[in-house]
């Protein structure tokens, strides 16, 4: 988290515009890593109490440098799982980076929603207080070129019997940390995903569904889609704007009360960029036709931290040329 500017400025800039408003509550950060959130609330306000929880043997350090930055006598850090932890009070705030790939992806917001259940406090606050994950139909052109036509001619040869092959290799599987521009979006984006982390039940997570309705608005090539997120933290002070952090493409950083994390400031985008899921093959679109379907996102019942992401859609229903398709996208690492 600390060498990712921008999301580490988004939970800073959290932090330091509900100053006035933590000071006095007890906060845990789940998942604390370094203990940079902890840091921040420690430093930038006055609460009586911060609980930093990591799992990992990384607690350990985090303890020296919450020593090390003078900060012994507000937080108090916990080495274990949330399942696990015990405190001696429950908490106002519980604030944490859960987020992953296409949002759910490793599911520790699992983790979250196990804290909230046992410690936070009636009335109390999350943060992100709210989530929700973003889809556009796209053009690909440039990954497409790269790992499928390349095969058509190279040095003057026909290579093509390896078509099938990279796309297998390409294809089955989502592309991380893909940068789409905005010019290779075919439509404006739908939220097709929303998760109130009020509500949100452990249950819930096996399998979460949505639905989407596009209407392209160029003509152009279809490749797959891509999906992004974006959470968002209600503020502590009635009436005021909550802090958006969005992930998507083009986004950039308002000082005021967006953190849209494709920061000008900082010239580099996230660590999570956006998740491109292509097609098997490229389907030519053209203005006001049609691109309708749903997406699942599907916990795996072994390996719980991985998913599966399934996508149906069809181009131009209700038309001669109507276009239907699915598929299943398995996310591991």
């Amino acid at each position: 988290m600390l060498s990712d500017k921008s999301r580490t400025e988004a939970y800073r800039q959290v932090i330091l515009s509900n100053s006035a408003s933590l000071r006095n509550k007890v906060v845990m950060d789940l998942g604390c890593g370094t203990g940079i959130i902890s840091l921040f609330c420690a430093q930038l306000s006055e609460p009586s109490e911060v609980y930093a929880v990591e799992a990992s043997s990384m607690a350990e350090y985090t303890r020296q440098l919450v020593k090390q930055n003078g900060c012994e006598e507000l937080i108090t850090v916990l080495q274990g799982r949330a399942e696990e932890i015990e405190l001696p009070e429950q908490v106002d705030i519980l604030v944490s980076e859960w987020m992953g790939n296409c949002l759910l992806f490793e599911c520790m917001v699992e983790s979250v929603l196990l804290a909230r259940d046992r410690w936070l406090k009636e009335g109390g606050v999350m943060w992100p207080s709210s989530a929700a994950l973003s889809l556009v139909p796209c053009q690909a052109d440039s990954y497409y070129a790269e790992t499928m036509a390349f095969w058509e001619q190279p040095y003057g040869l026909d290579f093509t019997p390896l078509q099938p092959l990279a796309q297998q290799e390409f294809f089955t599987k989502p592309k991380f940390s893909h940068v789409i521009e905005p010019e290779d979006c075919l439509t404006a984006p739908c939220d097709v995903l929303q998760l109130d982390m009020y509500t949100l039940q452990v249950k819930d997570l096996e399998e979460i569904k949505g639905h989407f309705h596009f209407c392209v608005e160029k003509s152009g090539v279809f490749h797959g889609f891509s999906a992004w997120f974006k959470v968002q933290f209600e503020s502590l002070q009635r009436g005021e704007a909550p802090v958006e952090l969005d992930t998507g493409p083009n986004s950039e950083y308002d000082s005021k009360n967006t953190f849209q994390l494709m920061s000008y400031s900082y010239k580099r985008p996230p660590h999570w960029k956006q998740t491109l899921f292509m097609l098997d093959r490229p389907v030519s679109v053209h203005a006001k036709e049609a691109i309708s379907g749903s997406i699942s996102l599907r916990r795996n019942p072994v390996w719980r931290r991985h998913m599966t992401v399934t996508l149906h859609w069809n181009v131009g229903e209700g038309t001669s040329n109507c276009q239907v398709g699915t598929k299943s996208f398995p996310m591991w690492r």
